[in-house]
């Protein structure tokens, strides 16, 4: 299912997607432009605004959990045992290696080379040569990371099962663990400022801070 609204959210509707694969994340890296991941190494495309979506060949079989692009072309995926493609062109896809067989749930970068993948086990991944190469990060928990998100290179934010949140100061090299105040597994995080942030998960949570955390 995908689902498009022009009024702020008042009216949605259906698009066809031409898949009956779950889809797991939508990005749209310009206004026209976007893409859909999902299960079985789904990868869709949309050139019109979601009036009508393409699939784009992944080389896997294997979920895809979360996409992300820095620029119109330039273009991320991360999914299940440890996957990360990459393409340069919005069309092609090439697999990168991770050095992990974790699941990985989310991928943000802060800018055009640094970015961060999180999953399974506290698996915290991040590049500084544009999803080339990996490197893991101590995150300090084994909980499962199931979002990341930076406000800044510096400042940035994970959050996951069991109420998980850390935050990071110095682009990734130290997380601290911040009371989240819940248990329930928390999946998606965003800032809207440099101090003002949300975060949503299971049974309806939704946590906000105004201080950064």
């Amino acid at each position: 299912t995908i689902l498009k609204t022009i009024d702020g959210g008042i009216n949605w509707t259906t698009q066809t997607s031409g898949t009956t694969n779950g889809l797991e994340q939508v990005y749209f890296p310009v206004a026209n432009t976007g893409y859909a991941v999902g299960w079985f190494g789904t990868l869709l495309k949309t050139t019109d605004g979601g009036t009508t979506w393409t699939a784009q060949s992944s080389g896997i079989t294997t979920r895809l959990m979360s996409v992300y692009f820095t620029d119109a072309i330039t273009g991320y995926t991360v999914g299940a045992f440890g996957v990360i493609l990459k393409t340069i062109d919005g069309s092609s896809w090439v697999s990168k290696t991770s050095g992990t067989s974790n699941h990985l749930f989310s991928v943000y970068f802060s800018n055009v080379n640094t970015g961060y993948a999180v999953g399974n086990i506290g698996t915290i991944l991040k590049t500084t040569d544009g999803g080339d190469s990996w490197a893991l990060q101590v995150s300090g928990t084994t909980n499962a990371l199931l979002s990341v998100y930076f406000i800044n290179t510096s400042t940035g934010y994970s959050v996951g099962s069991a109420g998980t949140i850390l935050k990071t100061i110095d682009g990734g090299n130290n997380w601290t663990t911040q009371a989240s105040g819940t248990t329930n597994d928390l999946r998606s995080v965003h800032f809207s400022g440099a101090n003002t942030g949300f975060a949503v998960g299971d049974n309806g949570t939704i946590i906000n801070t105004i201080d950064g955390g």
